[in-house]
C-alpha cells in the first residue's frame, strides 16, 4: 500500500496546526504527526486526488502562513518517519500512551502502541476524548466492542479497565494486524481482533460499544450498533464535528438511543448514548 505524505509548515504554529488537522481530517486524511514546525499528514494514494486540498480553507487564510511539500511513501517506511516525531501523550492524570522506544513511566494505565499506519495514538482529538470516556466510566465485567479500532488503543484501555472481553474490528488489514500486535504487546488476552465491518455484528451483543470512525459510516451503522447493544447498553461515538451532532443525535433517537452528554475538542465531538 502506498500513501501520500504532505509535509506542512505552519505559522503561527497554534492554533494553525489544530485547525489544519481538523480540516484535513474532513478532507479524508487519516493519519497525522505533529512536528516542530507543523504537521505530517497521510492519505492512501487510492483515496487521493489533485484537488484534495481545495476545501481546506485555512490554506487560503491571511491569518496563517502555510506551505507544504508532497511525496509518495511506502507503508513500510512510514513507521520510521513516525518514530522521529511521535511523543508520548497523557490523558487525565492516570493514563499514558507511548511507543515501545519510549521510557516507561509510573501510571495507572500505560499503553504501549506502535501504530504503523493505523489511526489511534491518542494525539487526535477524537481518540483523546474517547480515551477520556473510557477512563471516566465503569468497565468492570462489561462486554465491549471497539468498532473501527485502528491501533486498538481504546480496546486495550477498556481491557485494562476491567472489561470481561473486547471485540476490536477494523476493515483495514494493516489496522487488523497492528491491533493484534498491540493487544499482545499490552498483554490483553481478552481482546479478539476481527477483520471486517459492521456486517460482522450479526447475532453479537455487547454492554458497551465504542465507534470512533466518521460521520457517514456512523450514520449508516447506528441502527446496527443499537441492535447489538444489550438493554441499558452504552454507545460512545466520535469522528465528527460539532455541527454534525444534531443529525447524529437525531439518528440515535430514531433507534431508541438516548443522548447523555458529549465532549468537544477543537470542533471535534465525542458523545455518549444509552439504550
Amino acid at each position: 500500500m502506498v500513501y501520500i505524505e504532505y509535509k506542512f509548515r505552519v505559522a503561527p504554529l497554534q492554533p494553525g496546526t489544530e485547525i489544519l488537522i481538523a480540516e484535513l481530517g474532513a478532507a479524508g486524511f487519516e493519519s497525522f504527526v505533529e512536528t516542530e514546525d507543523g504537521v505530517l499528514a497521510y492519505i492512501q494514494k487510492e483515496e487521493w486526488n489533485e484537488s484534495i486540498l481545495a476545501e481546506v480553507r485555512i490554506l487560503a487564510s491571511e491569518e496563517f502562513s502555510i506551505d507544504y511539500e508532497r511525496s509518495e511513501i511506502a507503508q513500510e517506511n512510514w513507521n520510521s518517519n513516525w518514530e522521529q516525531n511521535f511523543h508520548p501523550i497523557e490523558v487525565a492524570e492516570n493514563c499514558r500512551v507511548r511507543a515501545p522506544f519510549h521510557d516507561s513511566k509510573e501510571m495507572d494505565y500505560e499503553i504501549v502502541i506502535e501504530p504503523k499506519m493505523s489511526f489511534g495514538t491518542g494525539h487526535h482529538e477524537t481518540t483523546y476524548m474517547m480515551l477520556s470516556y473510557v477512563l471516566e466510566n465503569e468497565f468492570d465485567g462489561l462486554t465491549v466492542l471497539d468498532m473501527g479500532c485502528g491501533t486498538a488503543v481504546l480496546a486495550i484501555l477498556a481491557s485494562m479497565r476491567g472489561a470481561k472481553y473486547v471485540d476490536a474490528i477494523d476493515i483495514d488489514r494493516w489496522c487488523y494486524e497492528n491491533s493484534i500486535e498491540n493487544a499482545e504487546r499490552n498483554n490483553c488476552k481478552n481482546i479478539s481482533v476481527l477483520l471486517g465491518d459492521a456486517s460482522l455484528l450479526q447475532d453479537k451483543k455487547y454492554d458497551l460499544i465504542i465507534a470512533n470512525i466518521n460521520r457517514n459510516i456512523l450514520l449508516n451503522d447506528i441502527e446496527t450498533y443499537r441492535a447489538s447493544l444489550n438493554k441499558n447498553g452504552q454507545l460512545y461515538l466520535s469522528g465528527f464535528y460539532k455541527e454534525d451532532l444534531p443529525i447524529i443525535e437525531s439518528t440515535c433517537n430514531k433507534f431508541g438511543l438516548r443522548f447523555v452528554d458529549n465532549k468537544e475538542k477543537n470542533r471535534w465531538i465525542a458523545a455518549k448514548f444509552v439504550f
